[in-house]
């Protein structure tokens, strides 16, 4: 009996596409990193171990061929049967060698990058190369010609019946408008629900039951519905003008599904959209009062609530940690409204926050020049986790961090270099500061005392540092990168890992001289992996 390689059963996540994108393909050449690559999707549960399969090599029955005299059929056929038994043998060692596993590992790991790349990018391109094929150019100029299939009689009845559905809804939402409002209760004139404004509210209530970004993923989303959103999207923008037709509560519930669908839809584009619509209408008012024809007084209005659960969960999904003080709201009305144009200029700023901080994450260290200040000065959040044992995590106690946890001391941190019980951290003005353990004067602060906050380093003479690397072994020793292209050591000196001619160690900063003095470094190679800081 002998045990196979336990199988697996495959479960990709949508969500973790992202991350398996940008995985440094070199790395599963390695054998190495196919391993921490295939430990990966075990952890996500993405590959689940099955129950191993025993394999039985017991081999063919055989006669007593002194006793029995076979046919020379009967002799090839148990010749075929040891032949087939030791076949499958070889195969079995040879599927559970370690290349054998390796291999294997490397193959699951191409297949999730593979899912990944053709989940994001393949059905996108697919629809555009149909679009400009040359069997598709008759039909170019109109976008819904476009399909990843042959379209069947039943899909054209259906969206035929799609289409003529959402044409009479539309013609008989219009219609209800012109028309007089019902009465209320008792016969009291304009006391009735409006039928328009019901659907609307109806269809805003589904779209706020939906999870964020419901309909971000457009590559998920069939052509059909792509179709539906376009329409609906156009017919709202119409009824949100003051000269649609439409009454006050009908033209403000449109704002808020526009509102309410470009937040689902997650793009920066529709967003835009709604800020011009907006804008536009606000105008349409604007232009109303200086016409000398007074608008009513909640024109150019929609919901406070509606419009501040949206701005929230932007900013929830930001996390930024700027003052929030400063942050623009519009101003509420008794009535529980706010202002089209206010909201507009809220949520442009929203968006001019949110490009910012991603172009942060842009920013390389690499493109900062010699002598110039870091291009990027605003604060940034930073977690940490893992040993506290000698304060490297600037956090009160010394118990571990079991989870992250957002530590304001590291908030104007540009670069963080997590070392052998220390940290250092790299400010906008090339600046170093150091915690933690600090025997063998790996804090370069002149002694070998721990230290609970950040204490800046002095470097002589005085440089702007552009990266740090700092030992995760031994007794731990730290080499700092100028923008100048020169190097400084500290720490422990053994085997004269610091590189000044001698064992010794350096309790402060020293400039590496000898064959490096004069000589301009090139950019060092990225960071070695910190599992205990970010």
């Amino acid at each position: 009996m002998a045990l196979m390689i336990p199988p697996v059963k495959l479960k990709w996540l949508e969500h973790l596409n992202s991350s398996w994108i940008t995985e440094d393909s070199e790395s599963i050449a390695t054998r190495d990193g196919v391993s921490a690559l295939y430990a990966k999707l075990l952890a996500n549960k993405e590959a689940v171990l099955l129950p191993q399969q025993v394999l039985c090599l017991k081999g063919p029955q055989l006669p007593d061929f002194e006793r029995e005299s076979l046919s020379s059929d009967e002799q090839e056929h148990y010749l075929d049967a040891l032949l087939g038994s030791q076949l499958a043998l070889a195969k079995m060692v040879c599927s559970d060698s370690p290349f054998a596993a390796a291999l294997r590992k490397r193959v699951l790991v191409l297949q999730r990058v593979f899912y990944a790349l053709s989940n994001k990018y393949h059905d996108k391109g697919k629809v555009k190369q149909q679009q400009h094929s040359p069997e598709s150019s008759a039909g170019a100029a109109d976008p819904h010609a476009v399909s990843e299939r042959p379209r069947s009689s039943t899909d054209a009845l259906i969206e035929m019946g799609v289409r003529t559905g959402l044409s009479l809804l539309f013609a008989l939402l219009r219609q209800s408008w012109m028309m007089p409002p019902p009465p209320g209760p008792g016969g009291a004139p304009g006391g009735g629900i409006n039928l328009c404004n019901d659907v609307i509210h109806t269809a805003i209530d589904v779209v706020s039951s939906l999870p964020p970004l419901s309909l971000a993923n457009e590559s998920k989303i069939p052509p059909m519905g792509l179709d539906c959103l376009a329409q609906v999207t156009t017919f709202l923008k119409g009824v949100t003008m003051p000269n649609s037709g439409a009454d006050i509560l009908g033209r403000r519930l449109a704002s808020e599904l526009l509102l309410g669908l470009a937040s689902q839809r997650g793009s920066l584009r529709y967003l835009l959209e709604w800020i011009e619509m907006a804008l536009a209408a606000a105008a349409v008012v604007s232009a109303m009062e200086k016409n000398a024809a007074p608008p009513h007084c909640q024109e150019g209005l929609m919901g406070y609530d509606c419009f501040m659960n949206i701005l929230m969960q932007m900013r929830r999904s930001l996390g930024s940690t700027a003052d929030r003080s400063q942050w623009r709201e519009p101003s509420r009305t008794p009535d529980g409204l706010c202002s089209l144009y206010e909201a507009a200029l809220c949520l442009f700023e929203e968006v001019c926050r949110m490009a910012s901080d991603y172009s942060r994450t842009c920013v390389s260290p690499d493109s900062i020049q010699t002598g110039e200040a870091p291009v990027v000065s605003e604060t940034c959040e930073v977690y940490v986790w893992g040993s506290n044992s000698s304060h490297q995590l600037v956090e009160g106690t010394q118990e571990k961090i079991l989870q992250p946890k957002l530590a304001a001391s590291f908030a104007d941190a540009q670069t963080i270099e997590a070392g052998q019980y220390c940290t250092f951290v790299i400010s906008s003005d090339g600046s170093v500061r150091g915690c933690g353990k600090g025997s063998y004067g790996r804090l370069g602060l002149g002694d070998s005392n721990n230290q609970s906050t950040l204490k800046k380093l002095t470097f002589e003479p005085h440089r702007a540092i552009k990266k740090v690397s700092s030992s995760k072994g031994s007794d731990g020793h730290t080499l700092a990168f100028t923008t100048e292209g020169e190097v400084f050591s500290w720490g422990d000196g053994d085997y004269g890992k610091l590189g000044h001619g001698n064992s010794s160690t350096q309790k402060y900063p020293k400039l590496i001289q000898g064959p490096l003095q004069g000589k301009v470094g090139c950019n060092p190679p990225p960071p070695p992996h910190r599992d205990a800081l970010h």
